[in-house]
């Protein structure tokens, strides 16, 4: 397996554990977490390619003759100052010149020694842009992959928080905003959410890796997917070797650790479970309606991290001595301190303005007005109407933040389609997911702002490489919502529950 396999490789794991992590926490949140471990890495494969060369150098050094000193008869050592501005026909792929004639540079060489000794070599300083491009990577290939694999966990992060419902604060605000728009529709939950979403999040992963492998690391897929296995070189060596370095850092895990998993499992489990469709789930057991939802779950093992302990209890008798420091162990996993740093109160503030939005639009009529000003799109089908919601929010939501673009669309797609008489489903869950394909501008959305700050990448590569991923997750979003999507959510009739609501608002 050569060194370019195991980089391909190593993008794709990336962004599969990027992924997996997004499904659960929030997208700015994985990319913090996630970026501070990929510069690590990719300081680590350029550090060990730097010292395969200085070695490579090494050897070439000895094996060139020393030039002694005419009067003290000893080794003299000379500096050779390379400028860095030489042409680019001069240098080789690892950016040090070499000469096209070598008989006038020796005898350049021989010249310069027969100059005095208090004469100061001249020193040419290159300018200072490519000092930094230089001292940051060994070669354009290097550059290449700090920009790929960059960009990647940006793009995998908001991959995976398409795969759940609350990976988002975008589509947390469409379900409280489709529940209270339509309270007697009971079609959205975390199953049919995550059934509908993971398939587009699998395509899409496999087919950003595509992309990203042909945009920044060329196509060589025939390599990267061969089984054969070939000799580890030094510097793949070197990388291994820190990583697991690094890796023994962590230790073992502790007890805060294993109790968060717990509850992070059981959390999953009762997700699946409250209502999965086939068979009656546990929120059956609950006859009034309001106490069965997907918050229940998170408020109450939330609610049981502030009284299980940080430390793990030991029973028994104690010393005195240990008396403080039991007292200190009675602290709880998660404090009042800690949820008031953590808690993103900007969303539940922008989610009842989304509220108060939708009930003035209501009320004033504006909704009403704007669905009859969009009859002229009734003579079009509705997945063109789709199409067409999608590709402007698109546009939209890479100069605005994504939880104030849907809350302003939200009514008007809302209103468009209990106008057109189309299933609002067929319309916003498509919208829903493509405001958050905001990776073409740092400004698009937190990750992007993150990965951006790093460096490595430049507008023009987040433009390029945003713009493939955006058609990609567009062209599938659309035949998911046309294939699986209309039989898992009944998408090709126009449901009762949009009925009622529509006179409920009329009266």
């Amino acid at each position: 397996m050569s060194a370019e396999t195991e980089k391909q490789r190593l993008l794709l794991c990336f962004m599969c554990c990027t992924t997996l992590l997004s499904m659960w926490l929030s997208n700015t949140s994985t990319t913090a977490m996630v970026m501070p471990i990929v510069e690590a890495v990719l300081q680590e494969l350029v550090s060990a390619e730097d010292e395969q060369l200085v070695a490579a150098n090494s050897n070439t050094e000895e094996a060139e003759p020393i030039s002694l000193d005419v009067k003290n008869s000893q080794p003299s050592l000379e500096l050779v100052f390379v400028n860095e501005e030489w042409p680019l026909s001069q240098q080789n792929l690892n950016g040090v010149p070499s000469s096209t004639n070598p008989i006038k540079t020796a005898n350049q060489h021989q010249g310069k020694k027969q100059h005095s000794s208090q004469e100061k070599p001249q020193v040419l300083t290159p300018s200072p842009r490519k000092q930094k491009l230089n001292r940051k990577y060994r070669s354009h290939h290097d550059q290449m992959i700090c920009k790929c694999l960059s960009l990647s966990i940006s793009y995998s992060a908001t991959i995976g928080g398409l795969t759940t419902i609350i990976g988002t604060s975008t589509s947390l605000i469409f379900l409280e905003h489709f529940n209270n728009q339509y309270p007697a529709a009971e079609v959205v939950n975390f199953g049919t959410w995550f059934l509908f979403s993971f398939p587009i999040s699998l395509i899409m992963l496999v087919v950003s890796w595509f992309w990203m492998h042909w945009l920044f690391l060329g196509c060589n897929f025939k390599e990267t997917c061969s089984l054969s296995k070939k000799k580890k070189t030094k510097r793949e060596q070197l990388s291994e070797k820190r990583i697991q370095e690094e890796y023994e850092k962590l230790g073992d895990i502790s007890y805060p650790e294993m109790v968060t998993g717990f509850f992070f499992i059981l959390m999953t489990v009762l997700w699946f479970t409250r209502e999965p469709g086939f068979v009656p789930g546990w929120d059956s057991f609950f006859e009034k309606k309001g106490y069965r939802t997907d918050a229940t779950v998170s408020v109450f093992l939330g609610f049981l991290l502030f009284l299980i302990p940080a430390k793990k209890p030991c029973f028994g008798k104690k010393n005195d001595g240990e008396n403080q420091e039991h007292s200190l162990g009675t602290e709880p996993i998660i404090t009042w301190k800690d949820f008031q740093k953590t808690m993103p109160w900007e969303i539940v503030i922008l989610v009842g303005g989304g509220y108060a939005l939708a009930s003035g639009s209501k009320s004033s009529g504006l909704s009403t007005w704007i669905g009859n000003q969009m009859l002229s799109l009734s003579s079009l089908p509705p997945w063109a109407v789709t199409l067409l919601a999608c590709i402007l929010v698109s546009i939209v939501t890479e100069f605005v933040s994504n939880p104030a673009t849907i809350t302003i669309f939200l009514p008007i797609l809302c209103s468009l389609s209990e106008t057109l008489h189309i299933n609002p489903l067929y319309t916003l869950i498509p919208v829903t997911m493509c405001i958050s394909f905001a990776v073409m501008l740092p400004v698009g959305n937190p990750p992007n702002a993150i990965v951006f700050s790093y460096g490595h990448c430049q507008i023009k590569d987040m433009v390029k490489a945003g713009l493939g991923v955006n058609v990609i997750g567009l062209v599938i979003v659309m035949v998911a919502i046309n294939t699986w999507g209309v039989s898992l959510f009944h998408l090709d009739t126009y449901p009762v529950w949009a009925r009622v609501s529509n006179i409920t608002d009329q009266a």
